[in-house]
């Protein structure tokens, strides 16, 4: 897929004098940036099939579910193709996948303003059912989807299972893991962040496209656009309902706040960029509403519950955290790694997490979010020396024993932390001080490789070789793609780790490379 050149002007609606002093803080941004409801075509005639982006269901509910398509006949256009004009989209959900037996429907605007996207809070459904769902505008019908609500808050079930992925770099590789992944039986599906790449796409690569590093609103539309067209993705997208947050690359490799790590970019300039990342993210995910972006700041973490067996509590650790520490790549720690007031999750979203993990009356606590959360010492073989990540919870070990603390403190059971960012898999014990043998295990965390980022990939890397001798609290580590599929009962959590041998050519075979056991009151896995 070849991208001819368009234009590098930044083309928010909003001008820089809205940005009122330099740090994000203090920042104050309009709200007409919202989607409102206009007068809308009834009756548009497109010029080809507007459904090309596919359908999405997400957040799922007890009472209901939100839908999500965008209409769209030219994915290399910034408009999908359609004239400047609201469009009117019937939505309808049914019991039947022939869509037969109705039992909500309606009428919604799809916005020019917000790329003709589509975002339909359905109420009314029962819960833990599963649902089939289709829009139709003009004469042109979408493909039917199918979704599942969650159970009722009260409800005692005894079992659920879902899969969660992470970066999945379009050039680097073909989607083969999400073919696999269609095919399961899942309840959901979890992305972590890296949806798409911001950097200009890489060469020699096996879906080389051509495009700039992304900054206006043009450019994350379309990026997002290519990425949508992948049909593997398509697929997964219409099969199970999808709980999404970001990561970095979203908007800019290893962005803090409203940091980007580039000298030749101001904070103003950089948070503009990022006030068009956030409106091309939720122009294409299925996230309520409520997280519509106001300028450059976006509520998406959130909790999702299912029924007294699990909870998700879903976070944001870019758009609040601290700058990096100690130059901000893979250094030995500095003095600012322990700087207590070091933040990952600013001290809103920190309490809302702790109230969560208080109050929750769910037999597993899951932590959803983007970087590894246990201390790894990245050092090489033979090396004196320790080497942390300063993007990764290890550069924020003040905030890291914090959280860790609470949980012992709190003696909050069956937590598990889900991760993606490393572009390999994990598993690894969550301790409040590594240092000491003699710290208690607190939870289990486990981190899923990417779908393509990184290429091909074998079970080690060798760069990795002295990692699992120097980090006792790591269990597990392969540098396969794939993706990671879970099991959850009340009396016991399974992992499986699903790998592909190659993403650079399609139609790779999937295995699972390696299972682990999570104990209910016992936190650590086991390999089984």
């Amino acid at each position: 897929m070849i991208i001819p050149n368009y234009k590098t002007k930044t083309d928010c609606s909003f001008s820089r004098r809205t940005l009122l002093g330099a740090g994000s803080a203090a920042l104050i941004w309009p709200f007409s940036q919202l989607p409102t409801a206009t007068a809308a075509s009834r009756r548009p005639l497109f010029q080809d099939f507007p459904f090309k982006l596919g359908v999405a269901s997400g957040d799922p509910a007890p009472d209901g579910v939100v839908l999500w398509t965008r209409l769209c006949i030219n994915p290399l256009d910034e408009t999908g193709g359609l004239p400047p004009e609201d469009v009117q989209v019937h939505w309808q959900v049914a019991t039947d996948d022939g869509m037969r037996n109705v039992v909500q429907q309606g009428m919604t605007t799809a916005s020019a303003d917000w790329a003709h996207s589509v975002h339909v809070e359905v109420q009314g459904l029962l819960p833990d059912r599963t649902y089939f769902y289709q829009f139709k505008s003009g004469d042109e019908v979408s493909e039917t989807g199918r979704t599942r609500t969650a159970p009722a808050s009260d409800a005692v079930i005894d079992h659920f299972r879902f899969a969660f992925a992470s970066c999945q770099r379009y050039e680097e590789g073909y989607y083969t893991a999400y073919e696999h992944m269609a095919q399961d039986d899942l309840r959901a599906v979890i992305h972590l962040g890296d949806y798409i790449y911001e950097g200009s796409p890489k060469t020699g690569t096996p879906r080389y496209f051509a495009g700039p590093k992304l900054n206006t609103l043009s450019d994350f539309r379309i990026r997002h656009s290519i990425y949508r067209s992948d049909r593997l993705l398509q697929e997964v997208h219409a099969r199970f309902p999808w709980i999404v947050t970001w990561d970095d690359h979203e908007v800019a490799n290893d962005y803090a706040d409203a940091y980007s790590h580039d000298p030749s970019v101001s904070t103003e300039d950089f948070l503009i960029r990022r006030a068009n990342a956030y409106k091309a993210y939720y122009e294409h995910m299925p996230l309520r509403p409520s997280t519509v972006p106001r300028g450059p700041f976006m509520d998406i973490y959130r909790k999702i519950r299912m029924g007294r067996l699990l909870e998700f509590s879903v976070l944001d650790t870019r758009q609040y955290r601290s700058r990096q520490p100690c130059g901000g790549g893979y250094e030995p720690p500095c003095e600012g790694v322990f700087d207590p007031s070091s933040t990952m999750l600013g001290a809103a979203q920190e309490e809302w997490l702790k109230k969560n993990l208080t109050t929750s009356e769910c037999t597993w606590n899951i932590i959803a979010q983007q970087i590894i959360l246990a201390r790894v010492d990245f050092s090489p073989q033979g090396a004196e020396e320790m080497l942390l990540s300063m993007d990764k919870w290890s550069g924020y070990e003040a905030a890291r024993r914090r959280l860790m603390q609470f949980l012992a403190d709190g003696r909050i059971q069956n937590v598990v932390t889900l991760t993606g960012d490393v572009h390999c898999n994990w598993v690894n014990d969550l301790k409040i001080d590594y240092d000491d043998p003699q710290s208690p295990v607190v939870g289990t965390e486990f981190v899923g490789t990417s779908i393509t980022s990184r290429g091909d990939g074998n079970e080690t890397r060798s760069s990795r070789e002295g990692v699992l001798p120097r980090n006792p609290a790591v269990r597990f580590f392969n540098d396969e793609r794939g993706y990671v599929r879970c099991e959850v009962t009340p009396e016991k959590w399974t992992t499986d780790f699903r790998t592909v041998p190659f993403v650079s050519r399609p139609d790779a075979p999937c295995l699972t490379r390696a299972s682990f056991v999570v104990e209910s009151g016992r936190p650590g896995a086991v390999r089984s």
